[in-house]
């Protein structure tokens, strides 16, 4: 007995060091050392030169399937099959992001795009590219960023995603079951080198340029719901128009609004980028309707930045899309609902630019970005860490390293933030309901806007990073009872780092955005 007590122990004590060395591994820092801290700005006002450019970045090669019951959820008891495309002889699918688990890809409605812009003003070259993925990790910002940057005399690069919930998984956690990471390394690497290859044609296709703004701080808000209280929005487009000098030619334009990019909905089986793949392309082309010119297109590269997003700002089924030319109501997740989705932001874009837009030659530039510790409280982000779901390490333990960065251009600023920020931390109107989790007075105020300097103020949620929602922590709530009278908790917080995640990003915020104001005033006043 005490023989296979001891054998017993031993067996147990081997199992425990191998679990916690598998630990160690899995929660290992990729980047150990990289600790971002960039403070650049030029001195007084300068020229500008700009290139954009797009990278194809739509899966090639795998097996569609055949949803036989419409359910969106491959499963072969019930009649649904794949098409052997590679013949091989078995299922090699793209899984899509957002929504359930085991949704494989059937075919594709729109490509999904890798769109680039880099700026120079001969003191500061930085690039964006934003991807139609529904998030990008900021491991994988932190190695692309190395290699562009040695490969570039650029001295920054942010990536933010669109997050669109009809694109592959690029985080891991909407494979075919949930211990499976449903990311797919050859699909991964073919991200890498559409981002690369954006932003490197970019950099080269750099020219003289000045720079258009304009904001409508209404028109879309029905074309948006908020599915959270308090009922906070994002509405406001904010466009940068970037013009080559001497042939006023539009080289690229900038469009900023806040909303979930899946009104296609959960039972959508096409890879596609959702409303912004027609919003972006009736800019570049232009609208035609009835074989009538209604607006012409700028052409250049068209790219969509997602702004606040959580809370959770989203078009369901049950929120109507009317087409803004023949007033069709459209409800059903359809092509045609995000195609007059797209055409309506589109309509509104070129009528806001045409009651005219604020131009600007010269410019100074200023950009902060810094590393920021994020807790990883969220149980299960931590297991799904564990058994290799999610492909993310900790810079300290249980601290995910992630970023902020802020930027000023002229008369605009840009703020980028890592996740699917609440509204009321962007704009106001943080509250304390009764039934939170914390009983405290709101934390995240002054409210972000309030403290970016210049009259356009843009901003980017999904930024160099997806770390899920980030909640004002006076509103975080998962015990009951629940806030705002509902039987259950609201959705968010399941998806979050953790109550902590909001107060940091808004403090660190604030610090780079007090800082950029301070240097910019005195930049202006010399």
């Amino acid at each position: 007995m005490n023989r296979w007590l001891k054998y017993s122990l031993l067996i147990l004590a081997g199992i425990l060091v191998f679990l916690f060395v598998f630990g160690l591994y899995q929660f290992r820092d990729r980047h150990k050392g990289y600790d971002l801290n960039l403070s650049l700005q030029n001195e007084g006002t300068a020229g500008l030169s700009a290139g954009f450019a797009i990278a194809d970045i739509s899966p090639v090669g795998y097996d569609t399937w055949q949803d036989v019951n419409g359910d969106a959820e491959y499963n072969e008891e019930e009649g649904d099959y794949y098409n052997d495309l590679n013949q091989n002889g078995k299922f090699d699918p793209i899984w899509l992001a957002g929504f359930q688990q085991n949704r494989p890809a059937s075919g594709i409605n729109d490509p999904l795009w890798a769109r680039a812009m880099v700026l120079d003003n001969g003191q500061i070259k930085f690039a964006l590219c934003v991807i139609d993925m529904i998030g990008f990790g900021n491991d994988e910002v932190v190695s692309l960023r190395k290699k562009i940057l040695e490969q570039t005399d650029l001295d920054h690069l942010i990536i933010t995603s669109t997050h669109v919930h009809s694109s592959p998984d690029m985080m891991g956690m909407w494979g075919p079951g949930p211990f499976t990471r449903g990311v797919d390394d050859h699909y991964k690497s073919l991200v890498f080198e559409g981002i690369t290859a954006s932003v490197l044609e970019a950099y080269e296709n750099r020219k003289p340029a000045y720079l258009k703004f304009a904001i409508n701080e209404s028109d879309a808000a029905p074309l948006v719901g908020d599915t959270r209280a308090p009922k906070v929005y994002d509405a406001a487009i904010r466009l940068m128009q970037v013009m080559e000098m001497g042939t006023d030619k539009t080289l690229g334009t900038i469009m900023n609004w806040g909303n979930h990019p899946e009104t296609l909905w959960a039972d959508n089986t096409l890879v596609s980028s959702d409303f912004p793949h027609y919003w972006r392309e009736y800019m570049e082309k232009g609208i035609v309707y009835n074989d009538s010119i209604y607006h012409k297109g700028l052409g250049g590269v068209s790219i969509f930045l997602n702004g606040a997003l959580g809370g959770l700002m989203t078009t369901r089924p049950s929120d109507p899309v009317i087409h803004p030319y023949t007033q069709d109501t459209l409800k059903a997740a359809t092509v045609e609902k995000i195609d007059a989705q797209g055409l309506a932001l589109a309509k509104i874009s070129f009528e806001t630019m045409a009651q005219g837009m604020d131009t600007v030659y010269q410019s100074n530039l200023a950009i902060r970005a810094k590393t920021v510790p994020l807790p990883m409280k969220n149980k299960l982000f931590r297991l799904a860490s564990f058994i290799g779901v999610f492909d993310r390490g900790f810079m300290s333990w249980g601290n995910v390293r992630s970023e902020v960065n802020v930027w000023k251009l002229g008369p605009a600023t840009f703020v980028h933030i890592p996740g699917e920020l609440y509204p009321e931390i962007l704009n106001g109107g943080v509250e304390a309901p009764e039934g939170a989790d914390f009983g405290i007075a709101p934390v995240e105020v002054p409210a972000i806007k309030s403290v970016m300097p210049g009259k356009y103020k843009f901003f980017s949620g999904m930024a160099n990073d997806m770390i899920g929602y980030i909640v004002p922590k006076s509103q975080w709530d998962e015990k009951p009872p629940f806030t705002y009278g509902r039987e259950t908790a609201p959705y968010g917080e399941v998806n979050s780092l953790g109550p902590e995640t909001a107060p940091i990003l808004h403090r660190e915020t604030l610090k780079l955005l007090n800082d950029l104001s301070k240097t910019s005033a005195t930049l202006e006043k010399n």
